[in-house]
């Protein structure tokens, strides 16, 4: 095939005429070389790949179990506590009505939140001295509240977040927003 494709390529640029003259040697143009593949290589390959494939899996199961965070109500939390002690979890649970209290120095927030049956309460400190705007302390109670942080003790949970639910609802057949029950609260 190589000495074929010589000539037609020498036809095509001419040379090899006799009437133009001494015709020049063919162009040899190499061909590449045909190598068997190994069948090791493959093999290798397909190992590599399931190694680090095994490894990605080993890192998501095991290696980002310390890095989770566990939410919870209240209830749970405490029931689990031996298991959660020290670690970040984030609890769910509804501020104690007249517990919210400011502390100057050091600034801090600390309040109680309870769970849904209302026997279980969790004390919260919470060391910044800023709290979101719809976080209030409303006498009928009913302010929702989820704080993230580490549970310290069975009496002290160490908030490091502070999110309150918005307690404004819309209202579709007014088109307007229902005031809830902690807008315009002074906090105590």
């Amino acid at each position: 095939m190589s000495k074929k494709l010589d000539e037609e390529l020498a036809q095509a640029a001419g040379i090899g005429r006799d009437d133009e003259g001494p015709a020049a040697p063919p162009i040899l143009v190499p061909q590449p070389a045909e190598r068997a593949r190994p069948k090791n290589s493959s093999m290798g390959l397909l190992l590599t790949l399931l190694v680090m494939g095994g490894g990605l899996v080993g890192l998501f199961m095991f290696g980002f179990k310390e890095a989770a965070i566990y939410a919870t109500p209240v209830d749970q939390l405490l029931t689990q506590q031996d298991k959660l002690m020290g670690r970040k979890v984030r609890v769910e649970g509804e501020l104690v009505p007249g517990t919210l209290e400011k502390r100057d120095k050091p600034c801090e927030y600390r309040f109680t939140i309870h769970g849904k049956d209302g026997k279980q309460t969790l004390p919260v400190r919470y060391s910044q001295c800023v709290i979101p705007d719809t976080f209030r302390d409303v006498p009928g109670g009913g302010v929702q509240v989820t704080v993230e942080g580490s549970l310290k003790s069975a009496s002290e949970f160490e908030a490091t977040l502070v999110m309150a639910k918005c307690t404004s609802k819309y209202d579709p057949k007014t088109h307007e927003m229902k005031p809830g029950e902690g807008q315009g609260m002074p906090i105590n």
